[in-house]
């Protein structure tokens, strides 16, 4: 057996054409360090690659709590060694409290940031009945052996790092606004590199988790927490919707490409159908990432894209609540119908782009991948939505809740805080899950495990996802070199291509601005973490460099 190892993603994105961590059984890629260190040593105990996730799930809940949680939800996408394939949705869901116009003032207006901070803005939270409902179909090593290490990083605490230190200090003056007991964990000092976060409250929180498994988090004391929580700040989560959150087991969306199969997660989801709508569109073109056929590339891309986003206002979201056309949205003949009007010298406007005629119809997230020495891989994505979700601390509980209502349509034609726009599909309803764009995916290539992939970023997840997939499949990457790659983005709106700084390279900002594109530039765009199958059988991670993540294997 090769040496453990453990490595961080601290190289610089120009880096190109190297490697990532190499392992030849195990892989564990996750937004920290210690996360993926936990879920490494649950491995080689023997655990499986469910195991491992649930581990680092509660570890980056304590390491990571500006998106790592048990105050929020997510979905899981499972490929067991047999090539079975299974999706869970522990998506949060609307309050029985909630409806369409609990954001609007009398005149029918959006009250500002009313779905974005404070205690309306929480959906109920899904994390720990995913945790549970995952180790109870597949977990194999004692439940109390996956959440210990977190109650002891809770509790013992860890070291911040100057950019970690930076994060508290500026979430304090949010803290203190929208929490009714100042979480004084986060805000009782200014925070400087190598201080050291002990967070007993949450330490206590994941004890009733590990002794009492569900029912820790959503009765008894935990439950008691959040409501009272709620009934100070004026919000709506009750006892009743803790008790009665179940997350689900759905069928993952299942598409192909050029050899490869896709496995993804379907609604409340968008993510799966941005990209295999996308991909779908794709194989019927040659693209290159060399000299100026990478512009043409980044023009079809664009293109796609703003087509797809359209269909996800009008067509996407809680498959409970609404009936969203999977199949018609994948038809072969719909998206090339959609692609008539693409004109490859000219950018299509937004204001000519809607969704299509249906044939038969008449950004704080974080996601780790897992591949153990079985061949069991997990791709999973979980969010609070925007970075430390709600600023709401539970008092006695310790946790950040989220501020996922906010992904719903608070009013059509309203954008969310990722500047996407929804319609009458994605309304709040009560026990409705709000429509989502993460994107955990699994690839295979000639029967075998191949990728496992997925990142953080609101809207911007299916597109990073998508062009990681693209630079390993088209442009023959390897795993970190194709997570390193400068990333672009478009929507439906704003009619605008993102880049990263850095990305236009060459003549791509002469090319696609002669083409009728305005670009901007903006801060770094998602945090892939993913693994790749190598042709000689061992693994490459690949850690974003954009953040602290970190793979670790043997």
């Amino acid at each position: 057996m090769l040496a453990t190892l453990l490595w961080s993603s601290c190289s610089t994105q120009e880096d190109q054409g190297i490697r990532g961590l190499i392992s030849e059984k195990a892989m564990v890629v996750s937004a920290h360090p210690l996360a993926s260190e936990v879920g490494k040593s649950i491995l080689e105990k023997g655990g499986n690659a469910v195991d491992a996730a649930i581990a680092v799930h509660f570890a980056l809940a304590v390491v990571y709590p500006e998106a790592g949680n048990i105050g929020g939800g997510g979905f899981f996408v499972i490929r067991q060694n047999d090539a079975s394939y299974h999706s869970l949705d522990f998506r949060e869901r609307g309050p029985l409290n909630s409806h369409p116009d609990m954001y609007l003032d009398e005149n029918g207006e959006v009250i500002d940031r009313l779905s974005l901070k404070g205690h309306l803005a929480s959906g109920v939270p899904g994390a720990v009945d995913g945790m549970v409902k995952a180790f109870q179909k597949f977990g194999s090593l004692a439940w109390e052996d996956l959440v210990q290490p977190s109650i002891e990083l809770a509790a013992k605490g860890f070291v911040l790092t100057e950019d970690e230190a930076n994060k508290f200090n500026r979430a304090t003056e949010l803290f203190q606004r929208y929490s009714t007991v100042d979480p004084v964990q986060f805000t009782g000092k200014s925070w400087e590199a190598g201080d050291t976060l002990v967070q007993s409250e949450l330490a206590e929180t994941l004890t009733q988790i590990r002794d009492h498994q569900r029912e820790g988090f959503y009765a008894g004391p935990v439950a008691d927490y959040i409501v009272e929580e709620m009934q100070r700040g004026g919000g709506i989560i009750s006892h009743e919707d803790l008790a009665s959150y179940e997350s689900t087991w759905r069928q993952p969306l299942i598409g192909e490409y050029k050899g490869h199969k896709i496995i993804t997660m379907g609604p409340p989801s968008s993510g799966g159908l941005i990209i295999l709508q996308m991909l779908g569109t794709m194989k019927n073109f040659d693209v290159s990432n060399k000299g100026d056929r990478y512009a043409d590339y980044l023009h079809l891309k664009t293109e796609m894209e703003r087509r797809v986003y359209a269909d996800r206002a009008a067509y996407m979201a809680d498959s409970d609540y609404y009936p969203v056309p999977i199949e018609d949205l994948l038809n072969e003949e719909y998206l090339k119908e959609r692609f008539l009007s693409f004109n490859p010298e000219r950018a299509t406007p937004s204001a000519e782009v809607q969704e299509g005629n249906l044939l038969s119809m008449s950004e704080e997230t974080t996601h780790f991948s897992v591949v153990d020495p079985m061949g069991n891989a997990v791709a999973c994505t979980t969010t609070l939505n925007g970075g430390m979700g709600s600023s709401v601390v539970v008092s006695g509980a310790g946790f950040v809740l989220n501020n996922e209502m906010d992904d719903f349509s608070i009013k059509p034609g309203h954008p969310n805080m990722f500047g996407v726009l929804g319609g009458e599909a994605n309304k709040v309803e009560p026990g409705k899950r709000m429509l989502s764009s993460m994107t955990p995916t699994i690839l295979e290539k000639d029967g075998d495990l191949y990728m496992v992939v997925g990142t953080p970023g609101g809207s911007t997840i299916p597109t990073s996802v998508f062009q990681t997939i693209v630079n390993v499949i088209e442009f023959g990457m390897g795993m970190q070199e194709a997570v390193n790659e400068k990333r672009f983005h478009s929507q439906w709106q704003p009619e605008v291509i993102s880049y990263e700084k850095g990305a236009l390279t060459g003549n791509i900002q002469e090319i696609l601005e002669a083409k009728g594109h305005e670009l901007s530039e903006r801060s770094s765009i998602g945090r892939v973490d993913a693994i790749l199958r190598l042709p000689d059988g061992r693994w490459e991670a690949g850690a974003d460099p954009r953040g602290m993540d970190a793979a670790a294997g043997f």
